[in-house]
C-alpha cells in the first residue's frame, strides 16, 4: 500500500480553522490475531474534537500516514490504516498531532473519491469504482411498473478488477436490490405489512434524504435516510420505521472493504412487530452470471449452499465467475448484531443472501429503543479462503485496541 503521500486537508469548516490542542502518543495493540492492513480508530477526547485536521506519525519510522475525522466529527473518531502486517502480540505507536495540513489532491494514492449527481453517490478507491448508492427512484426495465420503484439501497458494487458483483430487478425476483435492508414479515398496528416483496403493494422502503458524504485518504462516507411506509392503513400511507444508514469505504489496494450501519427508529409510539420468516433484514443480491448453479457460499461454520441455509454463521463468502473470471464479497455480521451470529438465507438455486435474525423467532422494534445492524463487506477478485475471511472478520469483529499511551 502507498502510505508515503502527503495528507489531506480535513478541516471541520476550512483548512485554517484550528484550535489549541497538544499532539497526544497513541499505541495500538495487535491483541492475540495478525493484522494485515487494518483499520483502526480512536475516539478523540475533549478539546482534540475541535482540531478538525490532525497529521500522523509512526513513531518507529518516522513516517508521515494518512489520518482522516469525518468532516463535522458526526462519529467524533480519528481513523487510519495500520499499513502492512503486524504480528500478534506487537504493538506500535503513532504521534497525533493537531493542526493544518496539504491536500495531495484527489488522484493521489488510494484516495477515496465520494462524487453525487443528485441520482446516486458513487463511492472510488484509486480511480477504481467501488460501489454506488441510489437516492433517487430507480425504475425496473421494461414497461413501467411503478410497484417495483426503489430507491434507497447499493447497486452497482464493482470488484477491484472492474466487474460487476451486484444485480438490481433480477427478472424472477424485481424486488431484489443488490444490498439493501427490507423486512417481509411484519405487523403494524394491527395490519400484516411486508416491506419486502414490492409486488404484494402493502409496504415500501424509500430514501427520504442524504444527510452527508465525502472522500478522504483513508476512508469516504455516506449518511442517508430511509423510511418504512405502511401502504395498507386506512388514512393512507403510514410511516412505521425510520432508518439511518451510515456507510464507510476504506482506502484500500488489492480489495475492496465497506461497512453498513443500519439504525431503525420507530416512526411514531407503535411498535413493529416482526414475525418469524425465512428472510428478512440485510440482503445481498449477486450477479446475474451466477444464477442456477454458477454462485457458491462458505460460512465461518463450513457450511456450503448445500447444508447452510438457516445455520448461524460470523461471515459467509458468495462467488463465482464473472465475464470468466472469479470474484466475490464475504458479509461479515458483527457480534454487537441482535441474536449474533444470525441466521443466514442462502438461496438453494439463486444468487442470493440473506442475514434473518428473524429465523429465529418474533422480535419487536420498539418506541425509543434503536434496532442497529453493523455489517461488513470485503468484495475481492479470485478465490479467497477461510483464513482470510476469518482475519478479516477478526479485524471488524475485535479490532486492535488503540489507546494514548501512559494511561
Amino acid at each position: 500500500m502507498n502510505r508515503t503521500s502527503l495528507f489531506l486537508c480535513l478541516g471541520v469548516a476550512s483548512c485554517g480553522t484550528f484550535v489549541t490542542a497538544e499532539p497526544v502518543t497513541l499505541e495500538v495493540a495487535a491483541g492475540k490475531h495478525l493484522r494485515v492492513d487494518t483499520p483502526v480508530s480512536w475516539e478523540l477526547p475533549g478539546l482534540l474534537r475541535g482540531a478538525g485536521s490532525f497529521r500522523l506519525l509512526r513513531i518507529d519510522t518516522r513516517e508521515p500516514l494518512p489520518v482522516d475525522v469525518q468532516k463535522g466529527l458526526l462519529d467524533g473518531r480519528v481513523r487510519w490504516i495500520l499499513d502492512g502486517e503486524m504480528a500478534p502480540g506487537s504493538t506500535r505507536r503513532y504521534r497525533l498531532i493537531p493542526g493544518p495540513v496539504v491536500s495531495p489532491g484527489p488522484t493521489a494514492g488510494s484516495y477515496v473519491e465520494c462524487t453525487n449527481d443528485g441520482r446516486s453517490i458513487l463511492f472510488r478507491v484509486g480511480g477504481r469504482r467501488v460501489l454506488g448508492y441510489n437516492q433517487a427512484i430507480v425504475k425496473p426495465p421494461g414497461p413501467p411498473d411503478p410497484v417495483y420503484d426503489r430507491s434507497g439501497y447499493i447497486h452497482p458494487v464493482w470488484t477491484p478488477s472492474g466487474r460487476i458483483l451486484t444485480n438490481d430487478f433480477p427478472a424472477q425476483h424485481k424486488h431484489h436490490h443488490g444490498i439493501w435492508f427490507p423486512w417481509t414479515n411484519t405487523s403494524f398496528e394491527g395490519r400484516k405489512v411486508d416491506f419486502w416483496n414490492s409486488g404484494k403493494r402493502q409496504g415500501r422502503v424509500e430514501n427520504t434524504g442524504v444527510s452527508s458524504f465525502g472522500s478522504g485518504r483513508v476512508f469516504g462516507w455516506l449518511r442517508v435516510r430511509h423510511r418504512f411506509v405502511d401502504l395498507t392503513a386506512p388514512e393512507g400511507a403510514k410511516p412505521a420505521l425510520l432508518e439511518t444508514w451510515d456507510v464507510r469505504i476504506y482506502a484500500l489496494d488489492g480489495h475492496f472493504l465497506f461497512d453498513v450501519e443500519s439504525v431503525q427508529t420507530c416512526a411514531s409510539d407503535s411498535p413493529l412487530k416482526l414475525h418469524r420468516y425465512r428472510y428478512g433484514g440485510l440482503g445481498f443480491r449477486g450477479s446475474g452470471q451466477w444464477e442456477g448453479e454458477h454462485c457458491h457460499f462458505l460460512t465461518s461454520e463450513g457450511k456450503t449452499r448445500k447444508d447452510g441455509h438457516a445455520t448461524t454463521s460470523r461471515w459467509c463468502d458468495v462467488h463465482g465467475k464473472i465475464d470468466g473470471a472469479a470474484a466475490g464479497v464475504t458479509v461479515m455480521c458483527h457480534p454487537g448484531n441482535f441474536r449474533f451470529p444470525q441466521n443466514m438465507r442462502i438461496h438453494p438455486s439463486e444468487p442470493f443472501f440473506n442475514y434473518a435474525p428473524c429465523q429465529a423467532g418474533d422480535f419487536l422494534i420498539e418506541p425509543g429503543k434503536p434496532y442497529v445492524s453493523r455489517y461488513r463487506f470485503h468484495v475481492h477478485d479470485g478465490r479467497v479462503g477461510a483464513d482470510v475471511c476469518e482475519r478479516l472478520w477478526r479485524d471488524y469483529a475485535e479490532p486492535p485496541v488503540v489507546r494514548e499511551a501512559g494511561t
